[in-house]
């Protein structure tokens, strides 16, 4: 029984540098992979040793498991350890490791590629007694048989793919008239996802609770369990908020999910870290969902609660070792809260946000930790998924610990893209939520992310406004050193206040200051007008005394756009120029691409007739999709791409007409 020498971490980001901290607590020396874009990525400064392994595309880098293999057999490392996402779920991969004589850190081939299939997983899980949502895995898997097991299963009824996740290949059909077009779409998208039509049936239950336990096993048959982790705040069948202990669970029912999962992966003979996922109906029934054969992306929590470094459990168990602890040792204290911070815009339909980060504060405190792949200078682009770091709080408490993640997330300065703070902050400090009273469609049913035709800013929001414009007026005044002496805005004749039109939260909002003595202010951004002190000034922060109560903004401007973070969390400005240029690239009709991407299909041609909604063109960027659709009826008179071209921001792809075809 060898301790390992040096481990490569075939993965990128937050999960990489975590693994890596560990590597190097524990003497190891780490290695890391890259594509070509992430060259100067922080996991890759972070390692002993970086190696290039292909282009930005992830099929050609990061899921290039050959070439990741072939690099550490060069480097004659001794294990890899494959993060989550990417390879970690990858029997062939896992398997190949073995044949390298490398020591794949996770599961044997055997339970990943057992598990990939939910069919085979629900029938072993039967089994072994462990209780499964009722529903239908048969043989005959045709259309036909599915809509006749459908009646015996009741609706409604989900249709899931056997080899799917993240929410793709899935549909819900509430009675039979909507089943024979949810079969369809659910089985095409499942082909064209994961390359495997293969569907099967569940009960749907409605406002489940998604609870998930994590085990571990070690290669000389022990199987603990870690407790639970709460995961139902999810958008998109993608979890945002995770938590531990669960507030669904009662004592007894705790102990009797843990059993089964404990069961689950003795049924399997699982090895090394997973995580058995449930789901929870309101009247306290569980049933099996999946085992996750990797180490999860919301595993700190449970670091968290009960004080264990599950990266170095993975390591000691792929060493061969047995287990350090019996079920007995593994105590749960206080309570703990995930949030995962993305790129990425809520009230756009969460679509990710891309650019380079300006600034990079999250603030760490006793009881808070932050894992992040991202900081000040890093670019974000359209080839990767826009995790930048998740943010964890433990309290004694539910209260405390949600308390003070919520603080923290308002204090987190990240300027140069779009995050979803303020969405986490709403959804932490929603009362339904405080009270625990939470469910997978917790999002859907209490915040509504559709911006409102018009938004009012309100006063915290003018404070910042205030920010934004004294920050930028003493900036060119600390640029420009000559005349110094004369007031702001001086004339010879009688002065008027400088103007300045800025948007924000879709409004425009005109700001004008006067000068009042050395230092003061009187800024007008609303009703009333403030009186306005500069306490602190240096770029980047002010500090202001704003109608006598002083506040602390952080500013950063990147051209016309400028991020402002104060007391009460981030705004996005857009400073409107004096004399705007012309645009005529997107005239009437036109789509343009909303983010930087990959065009994937064009779904219509030139001179084709289509009605408001309809898909125009669909496009992926940092692992999402997105369908742009017709505004209006009308006729398709030019498309700019083709499928597979790279697009900027912005990009023209298809113009629309409201005019007969010519004939």
């Amino acid at each position: 029984m060898e301790s390992f020498r040096q481990v490569l971490v075939a993965n990128r980001g937050e999960i990489a540098i975590r693994v890596m901290r560990t590597c190097k607590e524990m003497g190891i020396d780490t290695v890391a992979v890259y594509s070509e874009a992430d060259r100067e990525a922080r996991h890759v400064a972070f390692a002993d040793e970086a190696v290039c392994i292909g282009p930005a595309p992830s099929t050609d880098s990061y899921l290039a498991g050959e070439r990741i293999i072939e690099a550490a057999v060069r480097l004659e490392v001794d294990a890899i350890h494959p993060g989550y996402g990417f390879l970690a779920e990858n029997a062939d991969f896992a398997a190949a490791c073995a044949s390298a004589g490398l020591v794949f850190i996770g599961p044997t081939p055997g339970a990943i590629r057992l598990m990939g299939s939910k069919i085979e997983a629900r029938k072993t899980m039967e089994a072994h007694g462990v209780p499964v949502i009722p529903g239908y895995h048969g043989d005959d898997r045709s259309d036909e048989a599915l809509e006749r097991a459908a009646l015996d299963v009741g609706f409604p009824v989900l249709i899931k793919a056997s080899a799917g996740g993240g929410g793709k290949g899935m549909r819900v059909a509430r009675d039979p008239d909507e089943l024979e077009a949810a079969l369809a779409a659910a089985r095409s998208e499942a082909e064209n996802a994961f390359g495997d039509g293969t569907l099967l049936l569940e009960r749907y239950i409605d406002r489940p609770r998604h609870v998930e336990f994590q085990i571990f096993g070690d290669t000389h048959g022990t199987i603990v369990h870690l407790f639970e982790r709460e995961c139902s705040i999810q958008r998109r069948y993608q979890k945002v908020i995770e938590e531990t202990p669960s507030t669904a669970l009662t004592p007894e029912l705790r102990a009797a999910m843990a059993d089964a999962a404990v069961a689950a992966g003795k049924a399997i003979g699982y090895v090394n870290a997973g995580t058995v996922e449930f789901i929870l109906d309101q009247d306290g029934r569980f049933y099996f969902l999946e085992v996750n054969t990797r180490l999860q992306v919301e595993h700190p929590v449970t670091e968290m609660v009960t004080g264990l470094d599950l990266v170095r459990l993975q390591i000691e168990v792929a060493e061969g070792r047995p287990l350090a602890l019996s079920q007995a040792d593994i105590v749960s204290r206080g309570h703990a809260v995930e949030a995962r911070v993305y790129a990425e815009d809520p009230s756009a339909g969460f679509l990710p946000s891309t650019g380079t980060i300006r600034e990079w504060i999250i603030p760490e405190s006793h009881g808070v930790r932050v894992d992040a792949g991202f900081g000040k200078g890093s670019e974000v682009g359209v080839h990767y998924d826009p995790l930048l770091a998740k943010v964890v709080a433990w309290g004694t408490t539910r209260e405390e610990a949600t308390r003070k993640l919520a603080r923290t997330l308002k204090q987190a300065a990240i300027h140069g893209v779009t995050t979803n703070c303020s969405f986490l902050v709403d959804v932490l400090e929603h009362p339904a939520y405080r009270r625990g009273e939470i469910d997978t469609h917790f999002i859907d049913r209490h915040l509504d992310l559709e911006p409102p035709a018009e938004v009012v800013p309100g006063l915290d929001d003018l404070e910042a406004l205030a920010a934004v414009v004294l920050h930028g007026h003493l900036e060119r005044r600390r640029s420009f050193p000559h005349l110094r002496a004369l007031p702001p805005g001086f004339r010879n004749n009688r002065y008027r206040d400088q103007e300045v039109s800025l948007e924000v939260l879709g409004s425009r909002v005109e700001v004008t200051y006067r000068w009042v003595e050395e230092g003061r202010y009187r800024v007008v951004a609303g009703p009333a007008p403030m009186d306005v002190r500069v306490v602190h000034f240096e770029p980047g922060q002010v500090r202001l005394e704003i109608n006598g109560t002083l506040r602390r903004f952080r500013v950063t401007a990147g051209g016309d756009v400028v991020h402002v973070t104060g007391p009460r969390g981030t705004l996005r400005v857009t400073v409107v120029p004096d004399f705007p240029e012309h645009d005529d690239e997107a005239a009437p009709g036109t789509s343009v691409a909303p983010m930087p991407g990959r065009v994937l299909e064009v779904l219509v041609e030139e001179g084709q007739a289509v009605e408001a909604g309809a898909p125009l063109v669909t496009m992926e960027a940092m692992k999402m999709q997105h369908t742009l659709q017709a505004p209006f009826d009308g006729v398709v008179t030019t498309v700019f791409v083709r499928a597979g071209e790279l697009v900027d921001a912005g990009a023209r792809l298809v113009l629309v007409e409201t005019r007969a075809p010519s004939e």
